[in-house]
């Protein structure tokens, strides 16, 4: 089976390599490779590599500066589903895309179900909602396409909250870390190996058009910000954890609206994939062995 996978350099790319399957033919695209801000060289890969799969990891990812750069966020989320989708519905062969949590408002408090509406408050979760919407009109019901949607992601590489912690941790005495946003954490382990149980699962039966993916378990931003730095001490990668303030979202304004409450309802991909899930609390620790012992 080939697979093309879009943003190999990034920390999701990087554990979707670490743990591909055997029988995979994997074509790993950066940036410099595959550029997802321009559609036809989108198009052009899946002409030219004609694979059985695009694995859309790629992403504009960064969600403050989105506000500032709309355009290209859009050109990245959007735009290039688009084109991958209607490459492959022309080419043949299917597509698995990336999605967000950040689709949501986050203005209910029990975990959000597949099936319902989205309601995006900045331009990074509206960016993502169009390409879910841009992929499902080009396909429309013939199951060429998986959405899988995940949240908070973290991993031992790259920039994200986990790694700036055990930074700040090693830095400073102090901490504030916003309390008031609940969500889950989704370890890139975790995540690659949901990815590629459903693209090796997709390609023997029909899957639902959307997945939700995280790890088990809910938390604040300012629950994890304490348990890096418990672990992290526990495990020998700082001495001394920094005291860890609980502040509101107001305390702490950014350019991009985040929702509050963002906790993913699994339920049923788990069941799909035959995937147990993993308490975050655990994934982090895995994490975070990882970069001790790397």
């Amino acid at each position: 089976m080939k697979v093309l996978l879009t943003g190999a350099g990034g920390q999701l790319g990087q554990a979707l390599i670490y743990a591909k399957p055997e029988g995979i033919n994997l074509i790993a695209t950066m940036r410099k490779e595959l550029d997802l801000s321009d559609p036809e060289a989108c198009q052009d890969a899946v002409y030219v590599h004609q694979p059985d799969w695009v694995l859309n990891a790629g992403a504009y990812t960064a969600v403050d500066q989105a506000e500032l750069e709309p355009n290209l966020a859009y050109a990245v989320n959007a735009e290039a589903p688009r084109a991958f989708a209607k490459a492959l519905k022309k080419q043949g062969g299917r597509l698995l895309q990336l999605s967000t949590d950040f689709v949501f408002n986050g203005q209910q408090s029990f975990p959000y179900r597949v099936d319902q509406a989205v309601s995006p408050l900045s331009t990074y979760g509206a960016s993502k909602a169009a390409g879910e919407t841009a992929v499902h009109n080009v396909f429309g019901n013939n199951s060429q396409a998986l959405i899988i949607r995940t949240s908070w992601v973290v991993g031992p590489v790259g920039k994200n909250f986990m790694l700036t912690m055990l930074r700040l941790h090693r830095e400073q005495q102090q901490l504030n870390v916003v309390a008031d946003q609940v969500g889950c954490l989704s370890s890139t382990f975790n995540l690659a190996e949901a990815c590629w149980r459903a693209i090796v699962q997709g390609s023997r039966t029909s899957m639902p058009p959307i997945m939700h993916w995280s790890d088990a378990g809910v938390a604040s931003w300012y629950d994890i910000a304490m348990a890096v730095g418990q672990i992290s001490h526990n495990i020998g990668l700082i001495k001394i954890p920094a005291q860890v303030n609980p502040i509101t979202t107001s305390d702490y304004p950014t350019l991009a609206s985040r929702p509050s409450y963002s906790l993913l309802d699994c339920t049923s991909t788990r069941l799909i994939l035959k995937l147990k899930a993993q308490h975050w609390q655990a994934a982090l620790k895995q994490l975070l062995q990882y970069v001790r012992n790397n």
